[in-house]
């Protein structure tokens, strides 16, 4: 009997050794990575993976180990958990049959929509390539001009089928921080469908993109089920600084706050890229981190220049763009409609792709140009922000 006692105390032991919990750990202005190994190791802590981007480290703590200990680490300036979460939700909006393009550029010739759009003559064969949201935001008005010659636009988000025949062409390589690889192979399908619709190739089949010559980035931070952890997020931004993207999409969000994951928002926005988040699917506030004021909240519009029911609303929206019944690329070569704040970040990402192309220098130019080519729906401005985007005036 003493043995099994034994036994199961040092099963238990054991148990408590294992058990882990994972922080983000910022560390203080005046010090380093390196500086704050011994310390964390003192607290048996492993570090896993380092942000130097936000000066910080995520570690596995035994979970006896209370944060109020760690605080007691000279290096360390913020703890965090890093918690594991889902980042996109699937929207319950029943969509409508899916528009055409014929059927946006009728009822704008026809008078239906107020606003007043220079609609350049496109050919039966562009037409079946566009999808609606594309047509709408009068992405081809700019074509003549810039299509986003050699922007780098990055897809942070599930990954990209960078075999998908429309995105082949204009895919340029990636970072899987999921695994820390350099495969960033999509295998849930949402990144796909934000890619085509900021850079799917203009070639007469299947899609196109608002602006089809950028260059396709991909930085998968979640996995199949669309969850992750902050500190991928983290790293897939960490990335595409290294990387000097131009512009980032997020078509990803949450509910809650990180400051360690506003920190990396923020320095993204400082080293010169155009940060672009979904506001996200609850009807409600804005999510994080489209609430960041460096980022660009986008809400979602439909065909009708309505907001959809369920985009998220607040005074943190800067733009809205076409979010209902998105055709766009998929995994697996194929394509699919879909609806979501998500779809209509992509639409502006695309947007700003055209505006750095074009000149905008850093993100207050885009931001700036973006304005200036935006319209009003006759929405309220926590539903529309600036408004709705003209692409052809973002070259005038």
């Amino acid at each position: 009997m003493k043995k099994i006692i034994i036994s199961l105390t040092a099963l238990f032991f054991l148990s408590q050794i294992a058990a882990a919990s994972q922080k983000i750990v910022m560390l203080k202005e005046n010090k380093t990575i390196s500086m704050s190994k011994d310390e964390i190791s003192s607290l048996s802590g492993k570090i896993i993976r380092e942000l130097p981007l936000i000066n910080a480290v995520v570690v596995q703590f035994p979970d006896y180990i209370k944060d109020a200990e760690i605080y007691t680490l000279p290096s360390v300036d913020k703890v965090e958990e890093d918690s594991y979460r889902k980042w996109i939700e699937e929207t319950s909006f029943a969509a409508n049959p899916l528009p055409t393009v014929e059927s946006v550029l009728s009822k704008i010739k026809e008078g239906e929509y107020s606003f007043d759009l220079e609609i350049p003559k496109i050919t039966p064969e562009e037409q079946k390539e566009m999808p609606w949201g594309v047509s709408k935001v009068n992405a081809y008005g700019a074509w003549e001009y810039t299509q986003g010659e050699g922007v780098k636009v990055a897809v942070i988000d599930t990954g990209i089928d960078y075999n998908h025949p429309d995105l082949k062409p204009n895919y340029k390589g990636g970072y899987n921080a999921v695994k820390q690889n350099n495969d960033p192979l999509d295998d849930q399908g949402h990144g796909t469908h934000v890619a085509g619709t900021i850079a799917a190739v203009r070639d007469l089949n299947g899609v196109v993109g608002v602006a089809p010559k950028a260059q396709l980035y991909s930085a998968k931070v979640l996995d199949s089920n669309g969850s992750g952890q902050y500190s991928w997020i983290i790293d897939g931004i960490q990335w595409a600084v290294n990387n000097k993207m131009q512009v980032i999409n997020m078509s990803l969000g949450g509910p809650s706050g990180s400051e360690a994951l506003k920190a990396a928002v923020d320095a993204a926005y400082k080293a010169g890229i155009t940060v672009v988040c979904a506001a996200g699917n609850d009807s409600g506030p804005v999510n994080y981190p489209a609430k960041y004021d460096s980022a660009i909240a986008v809400s979602a519009s439909d065909i009708n220049n309505k907001i959809a029911s369920f985009s998220s609303r607040g005074a943190e929206i800067d733009f809205i763009a076409p979010g209902v019944s998105v055709y766009s690329t998929y995994k697996g070569g194929i394509y699919k409609s879909l609806s979501g704040t998500s779809m209509a970040s992509p639409h502006m990402a695309g947007l700003a792709a055209l505006a750095v192309s074009a000149g905008a220098k850093n993100p207050d130019e885009v931001r700036s140009m973006l304005k200036k080519a935006a319209y009003s729906l006759g929405l309220k401005p926590t539903e529309e922000g600036n408004g709705f985007i003209d692409a052809s005036k973002l070259i005038k």
